[in-house]
């Protein structure tokens, strides 16, 4: 064929769009729709933080960083990673990305070769496994649909072959709101150690967890950080999904691959949303407990509903989604979320755009006010009624 003829990457063309961001846009022009399908929280970013981004604006602060971010921002995250136990050096082991999503895109590419083969923890967030496809790998898929939503370390060496490069977890999970308990994390770190492969955390929801449940990185474990990239960022706890700022953690020789990357793509992250973020790592934690207390109030209230319509769901231990069986209506999940959204304006994810053991399952996010979401509990109920009666 004539290259001219062939004018799109094979590999772009075969690339589906995202499933997520497919039920966002039938969501534009529908202002009378709940949506309970995309993760943003419904919080405006504290105050201080939006007056700190005004500040340096009016200061014609408008010029590039370094490629790496704000020292004054690595620094303050390497403090806080300290909290969970990790210690990495602000100069050259922290590395500021435009939301976490690109730290997802750069870790790929920069440890990955065509051939590789990933291990994907699933359900998960969409962008896993068509990032590490796109990188060339091998997307091998651990379904966690019959260990609690989450991977254990017994199933993950089952899947290692000689060819296995990485592990790709998240921990509080998008989409079913579980977390790896601390002494799995110990084993799978174990099984990493053993097998010598990479594991990349995504950890953007640690800061979102509930009752005594709390946040422990794989990365915090004896002997880890020489196997560990850690994925984070302000958009969840921060309310910051629009600001476009995240941060990878890993050793030395790691971030001295993806810098580079990183320098070729986005140069750095917006310089106002990078002294935005340092205010609130310093200053802004009584309101991301605010925000925190307000979700678990609303995870308590969607839990029990669902649960009473015969839905049944684990009680998510992070983030801010439900992850709701949706088996006995008789329904897919993919009909499930059409008819919601067609019949009752509602907005709901189904289950498996998140990859394997997501079907019969649709995700629904609860940031969003607590009136919306007993307006559509109550409608998603009387649907889930005429369903059995069917």
């Amino acid at each position: 064929m004539n290259p001219r003829e062939d004018k799109f990457s094979r590999a772009m063309v075969e690339t589906p769009p995202s499933g997520i961001r497919k039920f966002f846009e039938m969501l534009i022009g529908h202002d009378d729709v709940i949506s309970l399908s995309v993760g943003e929280p419904d919080f405006p970013t504290p105050w201080a933080m939006r007056e700190e981004a005004f500040y340096h604006l009016e200061q014609g602060h408008t010029s590039y960083t370094s490629n790496w971010g704000l020292i004054e921002l690595r620094e303050e995250i390497a403090k806080y990673l300290e909290g969970y136990s990790m210690r990495y050096n602000p100069q050259k082991e922290i590395i500021i990305t435009v939301g976490a999503s690109e730290g997802v895109d750069a870790s790929l590419r920069c440890i990955l070769n065509p051939g590789d083969e990933i291990i994907v923890s699933e359900p998960c967030y969409v962008n896993y496994t068509t990032l590490a496809n796109l990188a060339g790998a091998k997307v091998v898929h651990l379904n966690t649909g019959k260990t609690g939503f989450y991977p254990t370390a017994e199933e993950i060496e089952k899947l290692i072959t000689p060819k296995t490069k990485a592990l790709m977890i998240c921990s509080p999970n998008n989409p079913t709101g579980t977390i790896i308990p601390a002494d799995e994390l110990a084993k799978i770190a174990e099984v990493v150690k053993k097998h010598k492969i990479w594991v990349i955390s995504d950890e953007i929801y640690c800061e979102l967890t509930y009752e005594d449940t709390k946040h422990t990185s794989i990365g915090s474990f004896p002997g880890m950080k020489d196997y560990t990239i850690v994925l984070n960022g302000f958009s969840k706890s921060f309310a910051m999904t629009g600001w476009r700022i995240g941060y990878i953690a890993a050793p030395e020789d790691v971030c001295a691959q993806i810098i580079k990357l990183h320098g070729y793509n986005t140069i750095c992250a917006p310089i106002m949303s990078q002294y935005a973020a340092l205010e609130g790592l310093k200053n802004g934690w009584s309101e991301v407990e605010k925000m925190r207390v307000s979700y678990q109030q609303r995870r308590n209230l969607m839990v029990k509903a669902f649960n009473d319509m015969g839905l049944p769901v684990p009680e998510p231990k992070g983030a801010f989604y439900l992850f709701p069986d949706i088996t006995s209506t008789g329904l897919t999940s993919e009909q499930f979320a059409l008819q919601v959204f067609e019949k009752l304006n509602v907005a709901v994810v189904p289950g498996n755009v998140f990859g394997a053991g997501g079907e019969g399952h649709i995700r629904c996010c609860y940031a969003t006010s607590i009136e919306k979401i007993k307006t559509a509990l109550d409608k998603i109920s009387g649907f889930v009624a005429e369903c059995s009666r069917k």
